[in-house]
């Protein structure tokens, strides 16, 4: 079962961040009028890396410890990959809502999200016609 864990975990992983990202980019978009809003994005790229060394058991905040009773870092929590987008033009009431962006990033996103979703269904038809013999 593990290596059935193991095979679909990439997936798993980079489908939650794509999900994540989604919920930011809408956020944005959302928010495209609200004054001194800041816009928000994930380097996916660097996100995914960072979870799989986690899920791997390699700490990425991993500290030298010169004493055996010295602690343990804690993980970053709900921000983890969270940056603020560059701003493109600049805005008069301070916000860095870029609508033709966001609006392709969102697509963008949303089209690897399905890719990925794809994916994962033909690696399970795969592994049903192993086991199907097929």
């Amino acid at each position: 079962m593990n290596r059935l864990d193991d095979y679909l975990k990439f997936h798993e992983t980079a489908l939650s961040i794509r999900g994540q990202r989604q919920q930011l980019l809408a956020s944005n978009i959302a928010n495209a009028d609200t004054p001194n809003y800041k816009a928000r994005d994930i380097d996916f790229a660097s996100t995914l890396q960072t979870a799989l060394g986690v899920q791997q058991g390699k700490s990425v905040t991993e500290l030298n410890k010169t004493a055996a009773k010295h602690l343990d870092a804690k993980q970053s929590g709900d921000n983890d990959g969270v940056l603020y987008r560059k701003e493109v033009q600049g805005n008069i009431d301070g916000n860095t809502v870029d609508l033709d962006v966001e609006r392709n990033q969102f697509t963008e996103n949303a089209l690897r999200y399905e890719a990925s979703l794809t994916m994962i269904n033909m690696q399970i038809k795969g592994m049903l016609a192993a086991i199907q013999g097929q």
